[in-house]
């Protein structure tokens, strides 16, 4: 097991956020977040549109510098990195906005992200066509998200559903032990939802996984544990049904939300 394994197995969570704080001029949109996300759990942030669940993730990314507060990965504090070096420490994400290669193949956009991961760094002058580990790193992969029947099609064509699934794909493909989802359910169907949460829940085995979520099916289908940030505050954080029945959260969010879907 690696060093980032070991510490996760002594105990050092795989994500640990202290008194996180963002502000955009005059306004302060995260506020003092205290977070611990453990190694191997499904972690849900759930909260009103504008809550700052985005800027969350982008502070948690290396996208938005914080105003103050720490971010730790592994125990690693992630201060001052930019995303690319605190995703070859372990933590991958996709967006709300479906991110490929639309004219590439399936299969090559898989296999771009795997160049990394494989050694290839910038050697740009490697023939990747000959890499038998890039290869069959790309097969397993596809196998992984069910796609390997559409492999030498133009990502462009895949269904919405199958374009997330590529996109998840590509998250994972460089062996993070941390992924992040931003809202990878979002404007599916309930047969595409289902198709997804199975695909997420396959693929997240064993690793830590932190989605931001507005489907309530989705959340409590899959999380292990959910915090809720209202205006950029944590006000609860728990199991899923300890967190339905606070009486602060059916106040603040989660009651309208329920009652909405029914």
């Amino acid at each position: 097991m690696n060093a980032m394994g070991q510490r996760s197995r002594d105990g050092t969570p795989a994500l640990q956020i202290e008194d996180l704080r963002k502000s955009f001029g005059k306004a302060e949109i995260i506020r003092g977040v205290n977070l611990s996300i453990g190694a191997g759990e499904r972690h849900a942030v759930i909260g009103p549109n504008g809550a700052g669940k985005s800027t969350l993730f982008n502070l948690i990314t290396g996208r938005f510098p914080p105003t103050s507060g720490k971010v730790r990965l592994h125990g690693a504090d992630l201060a001052g990195l930019a995303p690319f070096q605190i995703n070859r420490m372990g933590l991958s994400r996709s967006f709300q906005i479906t991110n490929i290669f639309p004219n590439m193949t399936v299969f090559e956009n898989v296999r771009c992200s795997l160049l990394w991961a494989t050694g290839y760094r910038y050697s740009f002058w490697n023939m990747v066509n000959r890499s038998r580990a890039l290869t069959e790193g790309a097969e397993a992969i596809l196998e992984q998200i069910n796609l390997t029947s559409r492999r030498n099609l133009p990502a462009g064509v895949l269904s919405y559903a199958e374009q997330r699934a590529l996109e998840i794909g590509i998250t994972i493909a460089g062996g993070a032990n941390v992924i992040m989802l931003d809202e990878p359910t979002a404007g599916m169907s309930h047969s595409e939802t289902d198709y997804i949460m199975d695909l997420i829940r396959k693929v997240t085995e064993n690793k830590t996984l932190v989605m931001v979520e507005h489907d309530m099916g989705v959340v409590f289908g899959l999380a292990d544990k959910i915090s809720v940030l209202v205006y950029g505050e944590i006000i609860a954080t728990g199991s899923p049904e300890a967190v339905r029945a606070n009486p602060k959260v059916q106040e603040a969010y989660l009651g309208a939300v329920l009652e909405a879907e029914h």
